[in-house]
């Protein structure tokens, strides 16, 4: 049997995405706007996400599952000015964030479970068949 000469074509533009999201995030000591680093974990059985959002609540974060990927958006209102006077060093200007996360294999949707914790937003979801349709995931 032929191999599909598009499997490689997609190898390869996952991984030079994935170096790009590395390289863009990691070396240079200055951060991506609306850019958030993430871990992916493969248990096994399951995918774990892990993201840090300091200073967020659940309702500023959304997480959507389409397409083999786990989206996530996240904003939030920033303050224009202290209360008890002038800025010297401000670097938390950053309201809002998004990353698309492509998962490497099908999860079942209706199992995914999200858990936000001290300002780290964890997300599990379990390996299985084909999915076909997007959900929106809960953050509990």
């Amino acid at each position: 049997m032929r191999k599909n000469p598009f499997e490689d074509l997609e190898e390869l533009f996952d991984r030079l995405s994935n170096q790009f999201e590395e390289g863009m995030t990691r070396g240079t000591g200055f951060p991506v706007p609306g850019s958030v680093a993430v871990d992916v974990a493969d248990t096994g059985g399951e995918f774990v996400v892990t993201v840090d959002l300091p200073g967020y609540e659940t309702g500023d974060v959304e997480l959507l599952l389409v397409d083999g990927a786990l989206k996530l958006e996240a904003g939030r209102d920033v303050e224009e000015t202290h209360e008890e006077g002038r800025y010297i060093r401000r670097e938390r200007t950053q309201s809002s964030v998004s990353r698309r996360i492509r998962l490497p294999e099908p999860v079942e949707e209706d199992a995914v479970e999200a858990s936000y914790n001290n300002g780290v937003l964890t997300v599990t979801l379990p390996k299985v068949g084909e999915t076909e349709s997007g959900r929106e995931i809960d953050i509990e």
